[in-house]
């Protein structure tokens, strides 16, 4: 039985490890993302500096060539390098999803691309940098590498509900100093992070119990083996595996879900009685009703026939199941009814727990 229990640890670090795992390679892949885009970044100033000698060529030539007669000719070739200098920079700067905007060294807008006003609306250019983006952060930040000169600083700065990186860069075209300002929206990875962390914490949370309680009941064993008592020790096994039932079930979720992370989850779709699937359901958390003293109340047609995956729905009733009983109060009631409704069937889980807080709702569904 030890041997078995060590087992089941160690499939259950295993899962977790994996699970780890594989969100340090969703967030590798995003900051891979990050990087490619950051060399876009110093492409754009390359053609910057490229066009501002173009430009210093084209006023030299004008002044060279206009004395105090009558206008002359630009040379038409240096005319259309610029044009095709100017022409490149602007598809480069409309290519990128990631808002890019450069200001003076007075912080009023110089140049701004497409995705700058999907971020902060319409950009009138002079205007000052705090005027658009409304984020005393962001003018912070242009201030700093303005007065220290830094090459590069970066920040995490929040617009409304999203979270952009932030990077500014100081660009010296001759005696003048710019700086480009680069946002890379990262919403999707700081969530990424949330959900993993929390992910992990839940799972040691909800490991915790049934691995306390298996020692426990092995304690209570190795206490009482010079007492024989064939009916306790019969009890105290079924404690055992209804725990481990509980680990493995646990486990299997972590493979569930990195199974459908992963868009590999084969769903085995057949006719089951949904009366008999929540009875079984319910029979899981047996242990769990009883600490509480709780009742499950339940309203499912006898006869009601639906067409799943028998494993998987299981584990979404127990899982709706055992998040009411966990913030259920003692001795209280927890309904489950199904309703048929057109040709799908509506399931509910009733509780009188505290309730989701309005601000948690978007993010848990």
């Amino acid at each position: 039985m030890l041997e078995f229990l060590a087992v089941l640890l160690a499939v259950s670090t295993a899962a977790l490890a994996g699970y780890t795992i594989r969100q340090h390679r969703q967030m590798s892949v995003l900051r891979a993302t990050l990087a490619n885009r950051q060399s876009i970044l110093s492409e754009l100033e390359r053609t910057l500096r490229e066009r501002d000698s173009a430009f210093g060529s084209l006023q030299q030539s004008l002044a060279a060539n206009q004395p105090s007669g009558p206008c002359t000719v630009v040379d038409a070739n240096q005319s259309d390098a610029l044009a095709h200098q100017v022409a490149i920079l602007n598809v480069m700067l409309n290519a990128t999803d990631d808002a890019l905007i450069v200001v003076d060294d007075e912080l009023h807008i110089v140049l701004a691309n497409a995705a700058t006003s999907t971020i902060f609306g319409p950009v009138q250019m002079d205007a000052h940098l705090e005027t658009l983006t409304g984020s005393p952060a962001i003018v912070s930040l242009v201030e700093n590498v303005l007065a220290y000169h830094d090459d590069v600083i970066e920040e995490q700065v929040s617009i409304g509900d999203d979270v952009y990186l932030v990077r500014v860069r100081l660009v010296m075209l001759g005696s003048s100093a710019l700086v480009c300002l680069t946002l890379n929206d990262i919403t999707q990875l700081v969530r990424l992070n949330r959900s993993r962390r929390d992910m992990v914490a839940n799972i040691s949370h909800e490991l915790r119990h049934p691995i306390a309680n298996i020692r426990l009941i092995i304690d209570g064993l190795f206490h009482d083996q010079d007492k024989p008592k064939r009916k306790e020790s019969i009890s105290s096994l079924r404690a055992i595996a209804h725990e481990t039932d509980l680990l493995l079930w646990l486990v299997q979720s972590m493979a569930d879900l990195s199974m459908i992370e992963s868009g590999q989850a084969i769903v085995r779709m057949v006719e089951v009685n949904f009366h008999e699937l929540v009875d079984g359901a319910i029979e899981r958390l047996v242990n769990q009703t009883e600490r509480k003293h709780l009742t499950i109340v339940k309203h499912v047609p006898a006869k009601l026939t639906v067409l799943c995956d028998r494993d998987l729905v299981q584990r979404v009733v127990v899982n709706l199941l055992h998040n009411a009983m966990k913030w259920s109060p003692e001795g209280g009631p927890v309904t489950i009814e199904a309703e048929t409704s057109a040709e799908e069937v509506v399931v509910s889980v009733l509780d009188n727990g505290p309730g989701v807080p309005p601000d948690q709702v978007e993010r848990i569904f």
